[in-house]
């Protein structure tokens, strides 16, 4: 898999009952962590605890981590930018095939779902220097409703995806990869979930709200997963006129990114609130953060970290990341257990992923 940077030195031994990240000085790179004894059914009980116990450290300390044992070959990887390379490539006039569309428009669009321009998308009510494709699961867990434009058009995130016609090949070659992150995503947060000890399930019938170490699991089982195709152009300006995506958390449950191998671009805010660390990438591997609904259902045990893209290198820079979110019908309040571990009060509401979603997409443009 190539050299790979050394995981910063852990001076914290891993606890689920710590609510503080552990100082940690002159740290270089992201916790390096392996998933494949969640993915194993046949790996022992002390390989998933130890796995388990370096979440809950990377999570606690830094909200991100590289992610390598996944068993998704590098040269699949590799094919992914590849495509997303050529359809960057294409000219305008082809990407605007699938361009997105206002939600209830008679172009059909659903606000959400398809490509969007270079600074078209917004942080913080500031303009991206990217341009993307949205992609989004399907529709599928309630009956669909006309949008504000009558019978044909789409209420937000309702209509279809809309995949590029070209490379030939890229629908069905990420329909697939999009399947094997999703089994990635379920052995990750099963992994969450003993990693906080939650508990064993007991054997008897659980529901969405079973508060034990398959509580992710449970509400992930139809994830409203979304993948972005990102193109960023050479950022130009300086930072306070505008960046290749501003400072934000993710909004959902965990994020799997695929990137190219450009340097520097991906930057990751540390504790300390001042310090912007690379995190670059390694082949074959992904680099993981968790978002926000995993910081509400952790009570902020777990808080989901500012990051930002500031790319001035000299190659357009291509990323794919996924996002493996909770089910959009999923209730995410604080678990139990977290709100006994950071002081016995719950410091959020619950609420549904889909409103928060929908919130967010409709701030994105």
């Amino acid at each position: 898999m190539g050299s790979q940077p050394e995981p910063a030195m852990e001076t914290h031994q891993s606890n689920p009952n710590d609510t503080q990240p552990a100082p940690i000085p002159q740290i270089t790179s992201l916790p390096l962590i392996d998933i494949s004894s969640f993915l194993d059914p046949h790996s022992s009980p002390s390989a998933r605890q130890l796995t388990a116990s370096s979440i809950n450290s990377a999570c606690i300390n830094y909200g991100f981590f590289y992610l390598t044992g996944h068993g998704i070959p590098t040269s699949k990887l590799d094919q992914i930018i590849m495509l997303a390379r050529h359809f960057f490539a294409s000219p305008l006039f082809v990407k605007n095939k699938i361009r997105r569309r206002e939600a209830g428009s008679s172009e059909g669009g659903d606000g959400a779902r398809g490509y969007q321009g270079i600074g078209e998308n917004l942080t913080q009510g500031r303009r991206d220097i990217h341009e993307a494709v949205d992609l989004y699961r399907e529709w599928d867990h309630a009956v669909k409703t006309p949008g504000a434009g009558g019978e044909g058009t789409y209420r937000t995130l309702q209509g279809p995806n809309l995949w590029p016609a070209e490379p030939e090949e890229l629908k069905d070659v990420y329909l697939e990869y999009i399947d094997q992150l999703q089994d990635v995503g379920r052995a990750l947060v099963r992994a969450m979930g003993v990693a906080l000890d939650l508990g064993t399930p007991t054997g008897e019938p659980a529901d969405k709200e079973t508060e034990d170490e398959d509580v992710f699991v449970r509400n992930t089982d139809r994830s409203f997963w979304v993948m972005r195709m990102i193109g960023y152009p050479r950022l130009e300006t300086p930072i306070e006129d505008g960046l290749s995506c501003g400072e934000h958390t993710d909004y959902g449950c965990v994020t799997l990114l695929l990137a190219d191998p450009t340097p520097g671009a991906l930057q990751v805010l540390l504790k300390d609130g001042r310090t912007w660390l690379p995190a670059d990438p390694i082949p074959g591997a992904f680099v993981v953060n968790i978002g926000d609904m995993i910081e509400r259902w952790t009570n902020g045990l777990w808080k989901s970290t500012r990051h930002r893209v500031v790319h001035r290198g000299d190659e357009y820079r291509v990323s794919v990341p996924f996002f493996f979110e909770p089910n959009f019908e999923a209730v995410v309040r604080p678990l139990g257990k977290c709100v006994e571990r950071t002081g016995g009060k719950a410091v959020y509401e619950g609420s549904t992923y889909g409103r928060h979603l929908a919130a967010k997409v409709d701030s994105n443009f």
